[in-house]
């Protein structure tokens, strides 16, 4: 994709050459952007057809800006804040607008509120909401910051994380829901809140997952707890979940038809 971008910078007459650094490092970034799971070094150098040495020096450079992050293991991957970039994009592709769609479909079904969630440091952080007819909590609202051990969301975005992913999060003193809280949201497929993060409220949540299987988001479906009903709410939260996975899966291979032109 990057030599294709770059051919077609050249192509134009701009009068401003691209600068080659940015575009080799960009190629490591695109690189690890392409693998289903973490590079070794080696392995990456190989593909982007460069020496160790300075492979690793944009590797470096890339983890110093926050795109990449070095796993226990050594190996290399694209950071969450990738997925932040990403989500700006699908939002430009229109992706959004019909997440949106699926999420008002959801909040008819079940007269309650909907709320998309993404791993934000360490918290989950609203990053698309569509209100039900009566607004369930003023106070929250996009970008509101969620804890990991309370939440739905940020139950579903831990549970289905990697284990290299939890372990880094510990590290950063962020707080996990116990080991068997998280077991048995893996089991179950959806987590439900303690109510603690927001009192008065509660709230059910999803996985949502990218092409490669990857939990990125978590749906939620907030209400009042006089009125919070789990069981009612689950099969349509989860019938909306797989639809956004095959949304997200289905952008993803439109981009890589779009790199192969």
């Amino acid at each position: 994709m990057i030599k294709r971008a770059a051919a077609a910078t050249q192509a134009k007459p701009t009068g401003v050459r691209p600068l080659g650094s940015v575009l080799k490092a960009l190629t490591v970034l695109d690189t690890l952007g392409r693998a289903e799971r973490e590079m070794r070094l080696v392995e990456v150098a190989e593909a982007v057809g460069g020496s160790r040495a300075t492979t690793y020096q944009k590797l470096v450079t890339l983890i110093a800006a926050g795109w990449v992050e070095q796993t226990a293991s050594s190996g290399y991957r694209l950071s969450l804040h990738a997925a932040n970039v990403g989500q700006a994009a699908l939002e430009q592709a229109s992706l959004g607008e019909r997440a949106t769609t699926i999420m008002e479909e959801l909040v008819f079904e079940v007269h309650e509120t909907a709320s998309l969630a993404l791993l934000h440091g360490v918290n989950a952080q609203l990053v698309k909401r569509v209100e039900a007819e009566v607004v369930v909590r003023a106070q929250v609202r996009v970008g509101t910051l969620l804890s990991l051990d309370q939440s739905s969301s940020g139950r579903v975005l831990t549970a289905f994380a990697t284990e290299e992913l939890r372990e880094s999060l510990l590290r950063r003193d962020a707080q996990l829901a116990s080991v068997a809280v998280l077991k048995e949201v893996q089991r179950r497929g959806y987590a439900i809140s303690t109510g603690r993060d927001t009192p008065g409220v509660q709230s059910v949540a999803g996985p949502v997952f990218d092409a490669q299987r990857r939990c990125v988001y978590a749906l939620s479906v907030v209400a009042p707890v006089l009125r919070f009903e789990a069981t009612r709410y689950v099969r349509p939260l989860l019938r909306a979940t797989e639809r956004l996975t095959q949304l997200m899966s289905g952008q993803r291979a439109r981009l890589q038809r779009h790199r192969t032109r």
